[in-house]
Parts: structure tokens; C-alpha cells; sequence
């Protein structure tokens, strides 16, 4: 017998060359994806779910359906092409340059009151990642547990909670998600120190931190004696599911085309139904009847909804212009909007400085999370925290390009030229988000009149009262965080001032305009949930009121931000809807 392997399709040159300009979209539709010659069955065939969007929340809720059944019928649109197949931060250095720019779009018209605000000020928020796996391709996968913190939740239906309590553990599966205590807990001393010659390690440095915060938090109080809350991150970077790479952040991309290889296997073996999903399609929105969507209109025709659920995982903006075009009854859609405000900061203190500075391997990193709360008036408060990222590098010229590559955060992170200067110094880089004032009647996203209906609302979002109260008393626990609690001894501390990359370090701190943001994250609340009707757009089902057949998933059903990162509550809850629907 040949040992040649039997080849089954293609042209092979034979009898003529055969196809020449072969695109990656070709490829990839041949493998994962819907091909235009199978669209027009698509769109009249019968399925149980339409799922809009392809990031975590349609990941989440599509896993756990095929859990539950894995017959079940589901088409998945998304709005833009493949673009990368795992998180950037994964890839080669160049790939960071694919951040921001063109890779974001803005499905929408600021205010003019919100676009020409000073610096210092809130001035846009933040846009959607149009390519398959969204915003998961580019996030920076921190996924802290609200519920260990003093959160009030004001406003949150109960359901909601325990919701999310039910499937946190599977969310945290699902995500890889770690305890930064736990990476390298596996190496001795010995082999950290090897190790940290090649890349960044945790461990001496981590519990060095933790050891410093937990005999001096109490210096670290709201000026309303608030106490602040610290723990070692948690961030969906576990390396299980990879064989070979250490620390690898998560993205939907991968996990949703192993669902699609899984289900073509199930289909063919009589055990499933295949997963369908259509990419460079936009949904526009439905036709109604009665209050049930009867027909997506989309950027490609039409599509039946015939019996299907549809469900709407396309970010927080995006879904709530979506159902303002289908549902023109839902009057209190994006009547509500909030997000997080950040105020970003990077400072050092030199290594000897610290009592553990000389056991500290080459590269080594630490990653903190501190939350509290900021005190209003009476019981009313706002919630902020710190993501507090650490990097020792004591050979910056060399190792800069891999000490990037396992930065715990995307934003929050040290430039080259900020390591490269500091050697002999510990690098600190804070991200504090703060969240915006949930009773805001200025914050909202209204329609305009626009003939493109995916781009027909207005967003306005403006600092108030309440919002600049928070981000000072926020401003001054960053400050305090490294100055009062975690400098030893007095040392010095120098920030950063200026360009990350032409800037210049100065024991003075950075002054407001430089320090804040001017973009907003984690947008929410747009389309919250009340148990009471009246009370706001959906109700405890993730079905808006007067629906009866389409379901919202994403931060749009956040009742306020608080100051999290939304992530992980928002996968969970996609679970729990999954869990309802079958």
C-alpha cells in the first residue's frame, strides 16, 4: 500500500491551473463560515435561535444552548469580516498597531455638548470593534467578581444577582479565567528566577505588594472613610487551553470556530445541528407584527425569523438603536446611558526601595485590583476601582517587546520608552475607572432622524455634579495608592509626564488634562432591567416589555455601571438567558 496520502478536493493544477486569486475570505468561508452560494437557503430556512454579534455574549449564550441541546438551530450574524483569530496581545509586537485607528468604528453622532468639551473632560466614548469576535480581540480581559466587594448594586433586580452567582464559576471556565496569584505558582524560586530571564514571572513581587497593601490599607480610606477593597487580579488569560503558551487573553474567535467543527461533526454523525455563521452582515432591523420580530432586515436581504428567538449581542449601543428602529413603542429605550471615566497614571520607585527589590527575578509582574466607593451624599455613592499594573524589567533594551506581550492590562500598560528609562526602577501603571452618575437625565441616546438606521441616534454623555465629586475623590485614591501605601520608606516617586513615548518622568503629578481620559469605556445601562414594568425597558426575562420574541444580552441591561468591568457579569448573565430559552 502507498504511503501517499489520498487528497479529496481541490484542483492540484490538473487538468488546468485552476483558481489563482483565492481570497482569506474565501478560505475562511469555506471552512467556517456561510458561502454566498449557500446565503439564499439561509435566510428561508427554519432555525431556533439568530444570534447578532460574535463576542462573548453570543459565545456564552450559544455554548451553553448546544449544552443543553445540542440540535438546536442557531444562525449567527456578524457585522464585519475575520480579522484576527485570537486577542492582539497574542500575536507578534506589530499587531498592537491593529488598536484604535480604523479597527474601531462609531455606529453613532456625539452631541455637540459631549465632543467639545475641554481636556479633562469627557469628550467621546469609546467605539465597537466591527470584525468577528468584537471587542474580544482588543479588551483587556480583567474579570473581577463584584460580589466579594461592599457594592450596594443599587437598583439591581435580585434575579440578576443570583444569576450571576449560578454561573460565575462556569463564566470563569468558559473565559480562562486566574487569580494573577495563581500564574507560575507552580515554579520554585529557583525556576522563577530562570524563567524570569525570558519573560515576565509573577510571585515574589505579587505577594510582596499584597503583603504591603494588607498591612497599609487602612491608610487608603474615601474621604468619606470608605474603606477600599484590594485583590490579586482575576483576568481570562489561563494558558489551559493552549498547549505551549503560558499566558494567552482570551478572544471568541477560537472558541467559536471549534464550536463550529464540533457541530459539523455532530450534524454529520446524526447527533447536532450545524452552527451557521454569517459574516460582512449587517442586521438593520426588524420588521414587526404585533410585537414580535417577524423579518431582519440586513446589508445582504432579508431573513424569516419564522419561529426563531432573536438575540441581541452586539454590545450595549448598538442593540438599543437596533430595537429603537424595530419597536417604536419602547419609548424608554436609551433614555439611560452610563459608562466609566478613567483616569490613567504611571509612576515608579526604584528597586531598592523595596525589601524584596533584590530577590525579584529579571522580569517579573504584578497585577492588583482595588476598589471603594465615593461618598455623594447621605447613602448615595458611585463606585470607582484601580487596576494596578507592575513591572519590573531590569534589561528594558532587550526585553521591552516581551514584557508588552504579558502586560496584564491593554491601555494601562508601559511604553517602551517609559522601561527603557527605568531599570533600575519598579514601574506602577494605574487605571482607575470611575462610574457615571446612573440618575444623569443629560446622559442618553436618542434617534436623529438619520436615514441610516444603524447609525440614526445622537449619544451624549456629560460629566455632572455627582460625576466630578467621584472623579476627584478617584484621582486622589490613585495617588494615595502608590504615595501612602504602597511606596516604602518614603521613597521617591516620579510620574510620567507627557507622550507615552516622548514624555519625561517628574516628581511632580500629572496635571488634570493630562491624567483623565477623555474617552468613556464600558458603556451601559440603555436598556436596563426593571421587575416593573414602567420602570424600564426589560424585564427580568432579558425580553424587552412589549416583545415577544428578541432578547438582549451586554452591559444595555446594566440598571447603573457601577465601576467593574462588565465583562464577566455580562457572559454569566448570557448563560442564565441561555439556561431560560431552553
Amino acid at each position: 500500500m502507498s504511503d501517499t496520502p489520498v487528497i479529496s478536493k481541490g484542483n492540484f493544477g490538473y487538468p488546468d491551473p485552476g483558481p489563482q486569486n483565492p481570497t482569506a475570505t474565501d478560505v475562511t468561508n469555506s471552512v467556517f463560515f456561510v458561502s454566498d452560494e449557500d446565503w439564499d437557503a439561509i435566510r428561508q430556512a427554519e432555525y431556533d435561535y439568530i444570534v447578532l454579534g460574535s463576542g462573548f455574549c453570543a459565545l456564552a449564550f450559544v455554548e451553553r444552548i448546544y449544552k443543553h441541546k445540542p440540535s438546536a438551530r442557531i444562525l449567527m450574524l456578524e457585522r464585519g469580516p475575520f480579522f484576527l483569530p485570537v486577542h492582539f496581545q497574542n500575536l507578534p509586537t506589530p499587531y498592537e498597531a491593529t488598536v484604535g485607528g480604523k479597527s474601531e468604528t462609531f455606529p453613532w453622532t456625539l452631541s455637540g455638548q459631549t465632543a467639545l468639551q475641554p481636556p479633562g473632560k469627557i469628550q467621546w466614548q469609546h467605539g465597537m470593534v466591527p470584525f468577528f469576535g468584537g471587542r474580544s480581540i482588543m479588551w483587556s480581559a480583567w474579570c473581577p467578581d463584584p460580589t466579594q466587594f461592599e457594592y450596594t448594586l443599587n437598583g439591581w433586580p435580585r434575579s440578576l444577582i443570583d444569576a450571576f452567582n449560578r454561573n460565575k464559576s462556569d463564566a470563569a471556565r468558559l473565559m480562562n479565567v486566574v487569580s494573577t496569584e495563581q500564574i507560575d505558582s507552580d515554579l520554585s524560586v529557583e525556576e522563577r528566577m530562570a524563567v524570569g530571564q525570558s519573560r515576565p514571572v509573577y510571585g515574589t513581587m505579587q505577594r510582596g505588594l499584597l503583603d504591603m497593601l494588607a498591612e497599609n490599607i487602612d491608610k487608603l480610606t474615601s474621604p468619606n472613610g470608605l474603606r477600599v477593597q484590594y485583590e490579586a487580579a482575576k483576568i481570562a488569560a489561563h494558558s489551559r487551553a493552549t498547549a505551549g503558551i503560558d499566558f494567552a487573553k482570551f478572544s471568541t474567535p477560537a472558541p467559536l470556530l471549534k464550536i463550529v467543527a464540533d457541530q459539523q461533526a455532530a450534524a454529520a454523525a446524526g447527533r447536532g445541528a450545524p452552527l451557521h455563521i454569517v459574516n460582512n452582515c449587517v442586521a438593520i432591523r426588524a420588521e414587526e407584527v404585533n410585537g414580535a420580530a417577524t423579518v431582519i432586515k440586513t446589508s445582504r436581504g432579508d431573513i424569516n425569523v419564522n419561529a426563531a428567538k432573536v438575540v441581541l449581542a452586539m454590545g450595549s449601543v448598538p442593540p438599543t438603536t437596533f430595537l429603537l428602529n424595530s419597536f417604536p413603542a419602547l419609548e424608554r429605550a436609551g433614555q439611560r446611558f452610563a459608562a466609566h471615566f478613567i483616569t490613567a497614571l504611571v509612576g515608579r520607585i526604584p528597586r531598592s526601595a523595596f525589601s524584596f527589590g533584590a530577590d525579584l527575578a529579571s522580569m517579573e509582574l504584578a497585577a492588583i485590583y482595588l476598589s471603594g466607593a465615593i461618598q455623594i451624599f447621605g447613602f448615595n455613592t458611585q463606585q470607582i476601582h484601580m487596576q494596578l499594573s507592575v513591572l519590573n524589567n531590569e534589561n528594558p533594551a532587550q526585553n521591552a517587546e516581551i514584557a508588552g506581550r504579558y502586560m496584564p492590562d491593554v491601555v494601562a500598560t508601559a511604553s517602551r520608552a517609559q522601561m527603557e528609562s527605568s531599570p533600575d526602577h519598579i514601574l506602577f501603571v494605574f487605571a482607575s475607572l470611575g462610574e457615571m452618575d446612573p440618575a444623569n437625565a443629560d446622559n442618553w441616546v436618542h434617534k436623529n432622524g438619520g436615514s441610516d438606521q444603524t447609525t440614526n441616534i445622537e449619544l451624549q454623555a456629560l460629566a455632572n455634579d455627582n460625576d466630578n465629586k467621584t472623579w476627584d475623590g478617584m484621582d486622589d485614591l490613585t495617588f494615595r495608592a502608590l504615595e501612602d501605601v504602597l511606596r516604602p520608606n518614603n521613597a521617591t516617586v516620579e510620574y510620567w509626564h507627557g507622550d507615552a513615548n516622548s514624555g519625561t518622568w517628574s516628581l511632580d503629578r500629572p496635571p488634570v488634562g493630562q491624567r483623565r481620559a477623555p474617552a468613556l469605556v464600558h458603556e451601559a445601562s440603555t436598556l436596563w432591567v426593571d421587575a416593573v414594568p414602567g420602570n424600564g425597558v426589560v424585564g427580568e426575562d432579558y425580553r424587552p416589555y412589549n416583545v415577544s420574541n428578541v432578547y438582549v444580552t451586554g452591559g444595555g441591561l446594566f440598571p447603573r455601571a457601577e465601576s467593574w468591568n462588565p465583562t464577566f457579569f455580562m457572559v454569566a448573565l448570557a448563560q442564565d438567558l441561555a439556561d431560560q430559552l431552553t
